[in-house]
């Protein structure tokens, strides 16, 4: 089983876009996935008691149906002001407070980051590698940058640019053989 999440709880948001594109290509390869973006988790499951190793029954729900059972997981993260977004980051804090071995180590993850600039947010990409090795899931070697990306795609969010969608096919590759 294979997690894509999107790191960002905006609404609106370009990372969701190529997030789809993997889940449909991942899934058109026979991988069962399941597809969890952030702004469907309310930003009042994080509180002060989860420090006390009270995990919101809702992020609980979460960690026990999505990402205990998974065995991979796909990150697709915008660039927030030269990395990943808080959102992200709170999300992963607050789900390694409970079972953190059984839904992080020895787990493997594949980054891919999106930015309207020119770097595709290499920055936020290192900045949760280091996350992910810390709780010890391993990182696919190759992490997928996407530069300007409003170039890459129509008005309705769909990916046009057929070079794009080249690479991404081959990360996909990539992601079921890691």
């Amino acid at each position: 089983m294979i997690t894509i999440i999107v790191g960002t709880n905006r609404r609106k948001s370009e990372a969701g876009n190529f997030a789809k594109k993997y889940y449909d290509l991942l899934t058109t390869q026979g991988q069962t996935v399941n597809f969890l973006h952030l702004k469907d988790v309310d930003t009042s499951v994080y509180n002060p008691d989860m420090y006390d190793n009270t995990l919101h029954h809702d992020l609980l729900k979460i960690q026990e149906d999505w990402l205990i059972p998974t065995n991979k997981f796909v990150f697709v993260i915008p660039e927030y002001n030269g990395g990943m977004p808080g959102a992200l980051k709170m999300f992963v804090d607050a789900i390694s407070i409970n079972e953190r071995p059984a839904t992080f180590e020895g787990k493997k993850a594949a980054i891919v980051g999106v930015a309207s600039g020119r770097a595709g947010n290499l920055r936020g990409m290192e900045h949760l590698t280091g996350v992910l090795n810390y709780l010890g899931t391993i990182v696919l070697p190759n992490r997928q940058p996407f530069s300007s990306i409003y170039k890459l795609l129509d008005k309705a969010g769909n990916i046009t640019d057929d070079s794009t969608i080249e690479v991404i096919k081959k990360h996909v590759e990539q992601i079921i053989k890691f």
